[in-house]
C-alpha cells in the first residue's frame, strides 16, 4: 500500500510522484530524494532538473500532511497575538509571517488572546496539542512579556516584545536609533530649537527619547526640560503638548521643529499650529513615528514619519522560527533590533530664518 501522498482518490485528477517519475525517466525514488530534500549527492543536476521540470509539467506538489508524517512536523506555526482586531499595524506583521512561512510550505495558525493571561496559556495549550512545529508569540506595541509557560515546550520567538525573563528570542525595532532618525531629518534641514512631544514612560517613549537625546547631544543641542512635553499617545496628547510650545511664545523663543511620539500625536500637533496660525513646514516642522495606514499620508500637509517595521519584524521571526525548526537548535535568546525608515513626505522643511 502507497504513502498517503500516492492515494488518488477516484476521480481526482492531482498527479502523484509515481506520474513525475514516469514522465521523467527516473525512480520513484529519485523522486523522493528531490523533494524531500535529500538530492544532493544522491541525484545529478541535470536528473533533478529533469523531475522538477517534470514535475512542473504535471502541477505536482508534494502533498504536506504526507511529508509531515515523515518528518513528524505538520508544517504549521501558531502565531498568538493580543489584539489582531484592533491594532492598525497587526496586518502587516502578520503578512509578513505568513507569506514567509508559506514560502517554506508552512501554514499560519493564528490566535488573537485579546491581551487576556488566561486565554494566551490556553491558546498555546491548544497550538501545543496540535503538534504545530513552534510558536510566534506577537505584541502589536512594543512592552516586557510574561512569557507563557507552554512557549518553552517548543521552538518559539517574540515579535515586537521582549520576554521579562530573557528566556527567548526576539525580533523588535531598533526603537533608539528610530529616534536618531526621527532628530536628524530636522537636525539635517538646519533645525536647532527642537522639542518632543507625546509618549509616557512605556519601552518606546523610553527608547525614542534616548535616540533624539543622542542626535541633539551630538550637535551640542541641549534641550530645555520644557521642551519634553510627555502628554500620551493621541490626538489630543499633541494638540496639548504642542499648544503648551507655541501658544503665546514669541517666534524667537519657540520650536521649529517637533518630533512626535507618534502619528496620532503628530496629527494632534498639526491642529495646534493651525489653530495658531502656523504654517507646516513654513514654520513648524513636525515628524511623526509608526507611519500609520490611512492616517499619515492623509493629513495636511502629509506627514513625514519614521515608520515602525511591523512587516519586516514578522518576516524575521518567522525566518528565524523556520531555522529553528529545520535544524532542530534552539536560537540563542537574543534580541535582534530592526531598522526603522523614513517615510518622507511633506511636513518638515528648512528651518525658518529668523
Amino acid at each position: 500500500m502507497g504513502s498517503t501522498e500516492e492515494q488518488r482518490p477516484a476521480g481526482s485528477a492531482r498527479a502523484t510522484s509515481r506520474d513525475v517519475a514516469r514522465l521523467a525517466g527516473v525512480s520513484h525514488t529519485a523522486v523522493s530524494f528531490v523533494f524531500n530534500g535529500r538530492a544532493e549527492g544522491n541525484l545529478s543536476p541535470a536528473t533533478q532538473e529533469r523531475i522538477r521540470e517534470a514535475a512542473a509539467e504535471l502541477g505536482y506538489r508534494p502533498d504536506p500532511v504526507a511529508r509531515g508524517l515523515r518528518r513528524r512536523r505538520t508544517a504549521v506555526i501558531g502565531l498568538v497575538t493580543d489584539e489582531i482586531a484592533s491594532s492598525p499595524f497587526a496586518g502587516r506583521l502578520l503578512r509578513g509571517a505568513m507569506e514567509t512561512a508559506w514560502g517554506s510550505d508552512h501554514l499560519v495558525l493564528t490566535v488573537d488572546s485579546g491581551g487576556d493571561r488566561a486565554k494566551e496559556d490556553a491558546a498555546v495549550a491548544e497550538l501545543l496539542d496540535r503538534r504545530v512545529d513552534g510558536i510566534i508569540y506577537a505584541a502589536m506595541s512594543l512592552r516586557r512579556v510574561r512569557v507563557p509557560e507552554g512557549l518553552h515546550r517548543t521552538h518559539s520567538v517574540l515579535a515586537n516584545c521582549v520576554p521579562d525573563d530573557g528566556s527567548l528570542p526576539a525580533v523588535v525595532p531598533a526603537e533608539r536609533a528610530g529616534g536618531r532618525t526621527a532628530a536628524r531629518l530636522l537636525l539635517d534641514q538646519g533645525h536647532r530649537r527642537i522639542a518632543l512631544v507625546g509618549g509616557q514612560d512605556d519601552i518606546a517613549s523610553v527608547e525614542r527619547l534616548r535616540g533624539f537625546r543622542d542626535a541633539l547631544r551630538a550637535e551640542g543641542i541641549t534641550v530645555p526640560k520644557e521642551w519634553i512635553v510627555r502628554t500620551g499617545g493621541e490626538i489630543s496628547s499633541g494638540h496639548e503638548g504642542a499648544t503648551r510650545l507655541l501658544d503665546g511664545v514669541p517666534a524667537d523663543r519657540r520650536p521649529t521643529g517637533i518630533f512626535c511620539y507618534n502619528d496620532r500625536v503628530a496629527a494632534g500637533a498639526l491642529h495646534a499650529a493651525t489653530r495658531l496660525g502656523l504654517t507646516v513646514p513654513d514654520d513648524l516642522s513636525v515628524v511623526g513615528y509608526d507611519d500609520q495606514e490611512h492616517m499619515a499620508a492623509f493629513l495636511t500637509p502629509p506627514l513625514t514619519s519614521v515608520a515602525l517595521p511591523h512587516r519586516a519584524m514578522g518576516e524575521a521571526a518567522a525566518r528565524l522560527l523556520l531555522d529553528a525548526i529545520d535544524t532542530g537548535r534552539t536560537p540563542p535568546a537574543t534580541v535582534r533590533r530592526l531598522a526603522c525608515p523614513v517615510i518622507s513626505r511633506s511636513s518638515v522643511g528648512p528651518a525658518p530664518i529668523r
